[in-house]
């Protein structure tokens, strides 16, 4: 099935905000203005946003309190002072005002023709809980009276909202996992599913998207998890919020790169498609305006060009004159806007509206899956995003792409495998591991790089025995002897092991001469092993990626793919241009390139014999005289052209 068709949008890449109304920010229900609110809805619809994520907050959608009696018993629900009365909606302990201001807002974005994604329990907010009066200092996660209700309002605001032409998905709501504490993975399994039944029972038509972020492979919040219960995955991709990513200016590769990397990783772990549902450059200490454009530039064309669905925008407005909790708890959360409060718009929003026209008025309907050169198995025992954000970086880098799969996955096919940075003494579940050598042994290659990890079968597989292993003080400098010319890096792996070829090919040395690269048979296959965690000293060294001739880390992920024959006809001598190619059928393809720096590229294309370019639909492409094609990236830009054979 193609992943695509689950996805509610009209296109196949789309652009959206998060919204909170311009003047009232979490108070627009409380604070309701219709005037200003369709004025915000026609401002963003003529500035070319299709998608808004909005977010009914639960106290003023559900405001149950309790009262108590003599030493604390409790007495009922009511509504402030007033007591449920025996209907419908206060059963749920809805309010039926802002259900009908729900309903208002509902007829004004379809009357702009924006869709919407609504947040349904959405008790976290920029930084404050919002919970009913009556389920204050509950666990809101596993208390089984704050479920009930939460499972009420989710069926009653279905229940009467599922008719509106304008509400395209559900949400869970807004990062729930940060509502309150799970113990373990199993409770937050159970909250998961109780809220996805509830919304699947009372709409099994729209998809359920996930809402959630910070999600890890083996944590108490997992995008398998995700993955089982809901329809579509989403990240919150923020540099300067996730690990790893917020230590390099915003228009480098880095954090460019991390929207991409990230909604891939939840996307092939998890199993279902990923979009960037919030995004954004965290204001003006950031970066200025202008740049912050360029960035969203970059990222809107990587995302699109590795079939990453659409890029939501945080947030609609700024909201710098608001004197609420938690605007007046958080400086940061003030100028996060695509548009200001005297309805400026920013050239963020600018370029999302003009790449959003490009790649609707490009002459294909759909841009097919990208060609993937690698799958990269993460392991058990290591920072996952770590490894995979370096992994996903290093292989951009040298001009490739890789997807991702958790160790106890199903092996996918593939000719090249990579063990990125193994860590911990249990290795490799065995029926995967078997799996895999099987692969390797009837010809599929393999690049094994290692932390402090142990391996089954080390010397059948590389060609090597472990003389000693023992702890190094400090970094190594490494001689490889790559093609076509020797360089060094500088590396650092705690753990020493002390090497000797039974076999093995010799690609790179130690200080003191001890092998710390190398490739071997294996039955068909071949082995690449490096004894040093390359992708996660990557990430974890500041400077490193956006100075790539300084930092050379990528040399070794290209030495380790020049040794293969590839699917890939367009290549470039460049660490800043990104390249993804797309099969139209054997002898076509779209090809795009991106530019991850914040220079001016000029860049020879290497075409691979009998291939040439058909048409540029974005971009410039310069034939010099002696027939060399060379593509000119301004910086954060991007060039789509066609090829064929």
């Amino acid at each position: 099935m193609n992943k695509n068709k689950i996805l509610p949008f009209e296109s196949e890449f789309f652009i959206g905000c998060n919204y909170w109304a311009s003047h009232a920010g979490t108070a627009m229900w409380s604070n309701w203005q219709e005037s200003i609110v369709d004025e915000d809805l026609q401002q963003m619809a003529q500035e070319g946003i299709e998608v808004i994520r909005v977010f009914p907050l639960w106290p003023d959608f559900q405001p149950i309190d309790m009262l108590y009696g003599v030493e604390g018993q409790e007495r009922g629900y009511r509504f402030g002072e007033e007591r449920f009365l025996d209907n419908e909606a206060e059963k749920a302990g809805v309010s039926e005002e802002m259900m009908g201001r729900f309903v208002k807002f509902t007829e004004l974005a379809e009357k702009h023709g924006i869709k919407l994604i609504v947040g349904l329990i959405t008790g976290w907010m920029s930084g404050r809980l919002f919970v009913p009066p009556a389920l204050r200092g509950r666990s809101i996660l596993t208390d089984p009276r704050s479920i009930q209700w939460q499972v009420r309002f989710i069926k009653y605001f279905i229940k009467k909202m599922k008719y509106s032409n304008a509400i395209i998905a559900w949400d869970l709501g807004n990062e729930c996992n940060c509502m309150g504490t799970v113990n373990t993975r199993e409770e937050a399994w159970l909250w998961t599913c109780t809220l996805s039944n509830a919304i699947k029972s009372s709409d099994p038509v729209r998809p359920l998207i996930s809402g959630m972020h910070s999600l890890s492979p083996n944590g108490k919040w997992t995008m398998q998890d995700q993955g089982e219960l809901t329809d579509i995955l989403t990240t919150h991709p923020y540099p300067l919020w996730t690990p790893h990513v917020g230590v390099d200016p915003i228009n480098t590769i880095r954090p460019i790169v991390h929207a991409t990397a990230e909604s891939l990783y939840y996307a092939d772990l998890g199993g279902k498609p990923c979009f960037a549902e919030e995004i954004g450059t965290m204001g003006p200490m950031i970066s200025s305006e202008q740049i912050a454009g360029d960035f969203a530039r970059a990222s809107l064309f990587s995302l699109w060009a590795h079939g990453c669905h659409g890029m939501v925008w945080w947030c609609a407005y700024d909201q710098t004159k608001l004197n609420a909790a938690p605007y007046d708890w958080v400086a940061v959360e003030g100028e996060l806007g695509l548009i200001t409060e005297d309805r400026r718009v920013k050239p963020v929003l600018k370029e999302m509206n003009r790449l959003n026209q490009v790649i609707k008025n490009l002459p294909f309907e759909e841009l097919p899956p990208r060609n993937i050169d690698a799958v990269c198995i993460l392991n058990t025992n290591q920072d996952h995003w770590a490894v995979a954000l370096g992994a996903f970086t290093l292989s951009k880098q040298s001009g490739f792409d890789l997807e991702f799969q958790l160790e106890d996955q199903p092996l996918k096919e593939s000719d090249v495998y990579i063990l990125p940075s193994v860590s911990g003494f249990d290795g490799i579940p065995k029926q995967r591991w078997n799996d895999l050598l099987d692969r390797v042994y009837k010809g599929a290659a393999l690049f094994i790089t290692l932390a402090d990890g142990f391996l089954l079968d080390f010397e059948q597989l590389t060609g090597l025995s472990v003389q000693t292993r023992s702890h190094r003080r400090g970094s190594e400098t490494l001689t490889i002897l790559g093609d076509p010319q020797t360089f060094e890096l500088e590396l650092n792996n705690p753990i020493k092991l002390s090497l000797k070829s039974i076999g093995a090919e010799i690609l790179g040395t130690e200080s003191d001469g001890n092998i710390c690269f190398s490739k071997s048979k294996y039955g068909e296959g071949t082995v690449f092993l490096l004894t040093y965690p390359i992708e996660k000293y990557a990430v974890e060294s500041k400077e490193s990626l956006y100075y790539p001739e300084q930092y050379p880390y990528w040399k070794i992920y290209r030495e380790v793919y020049s040794h293969f024959e590839h699917k890939r006809v367009v290549k470039v001598d460049c660490q800043d241009i990104g390249i993804t190619e797309h099969p139209i059928n054997e002898l076509e393809r779209i090809v795009i390139l991106v530019n991850y720096s914040p220079e001016d590229k000029k860049i020879p294309l290497h075409m691979v014999d009998g291939w040439h370019i058909n048409a540029t639909y974005y971009g410039e492409i310069v034939e010099l005289p002696d027939g060399q094609q060379i593509s000119e990236l301004p910086a954060n830009e991007a060039v789509i052209i066609s090829v064929s054979s």
